[in-house]
């Protein structure tokens, strides 16, 4: 299987006007509400003056409002076309068994076999198209049938991976993907930082509990065992690094409990 990751370079700030609202007004009739659309798009952006300088606005001929909360359904409504063509497009885009997955401005072809004239059909409609540009550095073609290839997408990884009980074949393997994981090693370390110290335990551990618990509904299909069991003895340590923190005086155990049966059955942490 041959995969097409694409990376858009600045995907929210290329996105031409005129051809967006062409976009809009396939579905989108009422003048009025196309014109607050269009206001939207060209709201003026303030930016600070320098040396003293009073700050100064400006008009964006292209993008999307960055923080905007229309921005993400006008950039979804923009790559729905792309959509479209790709899905009528059977005598080029279907070579090989070509399929795209989206989601927002991340997509991948599937492939069997990814034929140059695949490829050129994606670049010409993303750029000559649509306007937008495509980052030559960090698109890739992966063959996943090599050694050690995978590809990370949406924070999974999918890789083909030996069976582990020695009948010598090869699966499509989902895991948690290495930058999933430091992003959440990332989140929990500020939930349990220093400066959460004031913060009463009960309400401490609520909090990372329902954390934890929306991250492990998101990474639950596949194989995410070996991931929920390193964030599971990254919790632990944590928090007991935490205890151990608010506090002058050194932190222990009450006798006969370990810190794994006071956090789980004395503070209500649920682990994963």
């Amino acid at each position: 299987m041959n995969v097409y990751d694409a990376d858009l370079e600045g995907y929210f700030d290329s996105i031409p006007h005129d051809k967006l609202m062409a976009c809009v007004r396939m579905r989108v009739v009422d003048g009025s509400v196309l014109e607050l659309i269009r206001q939207w798009l060209q709201a003026v952006v303030m930016e600070a003056g320098d040396d003293g300088k009073p700050p100064t606005g400006r008009r964006n001929g292209k993008g999307t409002p960055q923080g905007g909360v229309i921005s993400p359904l006008l950039a979804n409504i923009y790559l729905h076309w792309f959509d479209y063509v790709f899905e009528r497009a059977k005598e080029m885009a279907r070579r090989g068994g070509a399929v795209l997955v989206r989601y927002a401005d991340d997509f991948v072809v599937l492939a069997h076999e990814l034929t140059g004239e695949v490829r050129d059909f994606i670049e010409k409609k993303i750029e000559g198209w649509l306007g937008l540009k495509i980052n030559r550095e960090k698109t890739q073609v992966i063959n996943l049938r090599e050694a050690g290839a995978s590809l990370d997408f949406l924070g999974y990884r999918f890789g083909l991976d030996w069976d582990r009980f020695g009948r010598k074949r090869r699966f499509l393997n989902q895991s948690v993907s290495k930058k999933a994981l430091m992003r959440e090693r990332a989140r929990l370390r500020e939930m349990t930082a220093p400066n959460q110290c004031w913060k009463p335990l009960p309400l401490l551990v609520k909090e990372v509990n329902v954390h934890l618990q929306g991250w492990a509904n998101y990474f639950c299909a596949g194989r995410p065992r070996p991931a929920f069991r390193a964030i599971n003895h990254y919790v632990v340590q944590r928090l007991s690094c935490h205890l151990r923190r608010r506090s002058q005086r050194p932190w222990r155990c009450p006798k006969g409990v370990s810190i794994h049966d006071y956090l789980c059955n004395h503070l209500g942490l649920r682990l994963l």
